[in-house]
């Protein structure tokens, strides 16, 4: 029997509720596929920085290095911040520069039954947004479609940011900021490439069965993006067999909400990619639908796009559906496509049999922990 040796970071708030209802499909899932998976549990997270003043400790970090791919459930509590007042307990820019996690991977779907805004039938929309990986989720965010929009924020570990990534300073006493965007070919063709092998991989659009990459830039205004461009046009050269097109920022968001049907594999980098990928989320029914990965040549590590949202923590209210499709996610990463394959379609069966249940806030009615017994049943063999 394959193992596969996978780290586990339970995380703060609702994480530890949710990584466990993702346990429970993937002990499924393994039992009825054929394979094992090996877990070392590695202690990260706000929680983990009350207690020994660090969110990630070297030997963690080493455990998360060492393992074939790592789940991991939101970070970070409001309450618990760093001298200079931002938020402790995250550790996304870590990862990113030790284990070099590049790509940013946001699967955008319509699942049945959800209360969306998107008048689509569920099933028609199913596309990725691949973005460079920067950014931190805060706390408390979003957990469904609706929250604190206040609290909306993003974190950036200054030793994790790519050279893509814009770079600001305070001029004249404060009354003016300059943020300089460089961008470098090389980055631009590896994350470019990785979309294109994505696309590769899947079987195109729900609408047309074509494969299709879309560049989403601001070419018409930023030298960066249209060094973006240029670089994508180039390799769309070497994958002739996949439409590659490109839009500007605004006419793709648009888009987006008006044809989602028609997308695929969107790939984008600053300013744009945070901006498409939360739209996406927030048209199939919010944050709590949707997984996401940051993944390297040589490591990979997967959760949910929400934060720890802990007034929910403990109530049975939490949503582990954005969790355990994370959990697919790593599957695929570990070459179990056919058991990844059966946890989506037993996500969908699920939701579409109304055995779970997402109210209109996002929340999952009856908690996780039945929500993932729900998904475990349905579960099988030659999905």
């Amino acid at each position: 029997m394959t193992v596969h040796d996978i780290a586990l970071i339970r995380g703060d708030g609702i994480g530890p509720e949710l990584v466990d209802a993702a346990l429970t499909v993937l002990a499924k899932a393994s039992d009825t596929y054929g394979f094992d998976l090996g877990i070392t549990e590695v202690d990260g997270g706000a929680g983990t920085y009350e207690r020994t003043g660090e969110a990630l400790s070297a030997a963690g970090l080493a455990a998360v290095r060492d393992a074939d791919a790592t789940l991991m459930g939101p970070v970070g509590l409001p309450s618990v911040r760093l001298p200079d007042g931002t938020e402790a307990g995250h550790f996304g820019g870590v990862l990113r520069t030790e284990l070099d996690l590049y790509a940013r991977v946001r699967p955008v779907e319509l699942l049945p039954r959800v209360p969306a805004r998107l008048t689509a039938r569920p099933g028609t929309v199913d596309y990725v947004v691949v973005q460079e990986n920067h950014e931190n989720r805060g706390s408390q965010e979003n957990h469904g479609s609706h929250g604190s929009r206040e609290n909306r924020r993003s974190q950036e570990n200054a030793e994790g940011r790519y050279t893509v990534h814009g770079a600001g300073r305070e001029t004249s006493g404060g009354s003016t900021v300059a943020d300089t965007l460089t961008v470098t070919r090389k980055r631009c063709e590896r994350i470019v490439r990785y979309a294109f092998r994505l696309a590769r991989s899947r079987s195109g659009t729900r609408q047309d069965r074509v494969r299709r990459v879309t560049c989403a830039d601001r070419a018409d205004t930023l030298l960066g993006m249209r060094l973006f461009r240029e670089v994508f046009l180039e390799v769309a050269g070497d994958y002739p067999e996949i439409r590659a097109e490109c839009l500007y920022a605004g006419a793709a968001a648009e888009a987006l909400v008006m044809s989602p049907e028609y997308f695929d594999v969107v790939v984008t980098a600053e300013p744009v990619g945070p901006v498409l990928s939360d739209l996406g989320c927030g048209t199939v029914g919010g944050t709590a639908l949707c997984p996401t990965g940051g993944v390297g040549d040589g490591a990979a590590c997967f959760g949910p796009t929400h934060g720890s949202s802990p007034a929910l923590a403990g109530r049975r209210r939490a949503n582990p559906t954005g969790q355990i499709l994370a959990a697919a996610m790593m599957l695929d990463h570990l070459g179990e496509a056919p058991a990844a394959r059966a946890v989506r379609e037993a996500v969908r069966g699920a939701l579409d049999m109304g055995t779970v249940r997402v109210e209109a806030d996002g929340c999952s009615g009856g908690g996780p922990a039945a929500a993932a017994e729900a998904i475990a049943r349905e579960i099988q063999p030659g999905a």
